[in-house]
């Protein structure tokens, strides 16, 4: 049988690597197995594959740090809420998150 092993990982499609995290996972848990054995290249490879999952990560994060924002611009924008409204979320998602201001 060929290929498949990490359900063609190679050929993802933009924006759908978090659903394939476990695969990326699996690559990094493999190709760490061969930097271990020594083999050329496996190394920066390892290293590149947990890259991808650290952004994958941070991403998340800095998405759960924008939520409030986001929600109240879609409530904003679906006239659920006004622009004042809005405005007040995002002063204080500003106040909550940045440390520098205020």
């Amino acid at each position: 049988m060929s290929g498949g092993s990490y359900n063609y990982l190679a050929e993802h499609q933009p924006g759908d690597l978090e659903a394939r995290r476990g695969h990326i996972e699996a690559m990094r848990d493999r190709l760490a197995g061969l930097e271990a054995e020594g083999m050329p290249g496996a190394a920066r490879a390892t290293r590149l594959t947990r890259y991808v999952l650290i952004h994958l990560d941070l991403a998340e994060a800095k998405a759960q740090e924008l939520a409030k924002v986001w929600h109240a611009i879609e409530w904003w924008d679906s006239c659920d809420y006004g622009e004042d409204d809005f405005r007040k979320a995002l002063a204080e998602w500003w106040d909550e998150t940045d440390p520098t201001h205020g």
